[in-house]
């Protein structure tokens, strides 16, 4: 459940920025107060940062973001969309109705993913950032998004330094990460500075994906187009906090 914020509690998350994410992304934002997206961090290819999987054609595919060729060490909010993006764009789109189009809620998200997708901004950051903003009103989610770049932290510190500096930085007394950072955190590095530390365990929920054997983890589009949006609005509490 999300914190209480009666008992002045302060509840942050971190995270990379990711297009169209699966569900759990979008639990640890409903899970927090403030949910910071790193921007000023270098760009990895062949990660989660320009792509996510659909159902097409009875199995997980990928869509792309196409980015523009340029220096591997540039962070993410230096890179840009490539320049054959006008005509990438209208390929994923297609992709994605043509896989969808007998999905039960495909009229309701239709003009939210093609809003997203015609987004007029070629910066790679403020692409995926407006996306998954779209996504957090589509669903209601209230809470607030920061890019990191907005911080004054530390930035040349590594892994739980940065982020427990982050934390110091917007006064934060819990921080909250996804269950696959529990062997990278240290709950006592965080007590030192006052800080709880919590993992957020997501509960998925299976469901009919026409005639196929369900596929987890897709993203948010997938789960989406098949659930009623107040039912899906209903599993961004379906976790634990440990």
């Amino acid at each position: 459940m999300k914190q209480n914020n009666s008992e002045n509690k302060r509840v942050v998350a971190i995270m990379q920025p990711y297009f169209l994410p699966y569900i759990g992304y979008f639990q640890l934002i409903n899970a927090v107060d403030e949910f910071i997206i790193y921007d000023n961090i270098e760009y990895t290819k062949k990660g989660w940062i320009n792509r996510n999987r659909i159902l097409a054609n009875g199995e997980a595919q990928f869509i792309t973001l196409t980015v523009k060729k340029d220096s591997d060490y540039l962070n993410v909010n230096e890179r840009y969309l490539a320049g054959t993006w006008g005509k990438d764009k209208n390929k994923i789109l297609n992709k994605i109705i043509n896989s969808y189009r007998k999905a039960p809620h495909f009229d309701a998200v239709k003009p939210l993913i093609e809003e997203i997708i015609n987004y007029d901004d070629d910066n790679l950051f403020n692409f995926i950032f407006n996306s998954i903003e779209k996504i957090c009103d589509y669903l209601d989610i209230e809470n607030q998004l920061i890019r990191s770049s907005k911080l004054d932290y530390n930035n040349s510190l590594k892994s739980q330094d940065k982020v427990i500096d982050i934390c110091e930085v917007v006064a934060a007394n819990v921080y909250c990460n996804p269950i696959g950072g529990v062997e990278l955190y240290d709950k006592e590095a965080f007590s030192e500075k006052n800080i709880t530390l919590h993992f957020l365990e997501s509960e998925i929920k299976t469901y009919k994906q026409f005639k196929n054997e369900f596929l987890p983890a897709l993203s948010i589009l997938d789960v989406l187009m098949f659930n009623d949006k107040i039912v899906v609005k209903d599993w961004l509490k379906n976790y634990r906090l440990i």
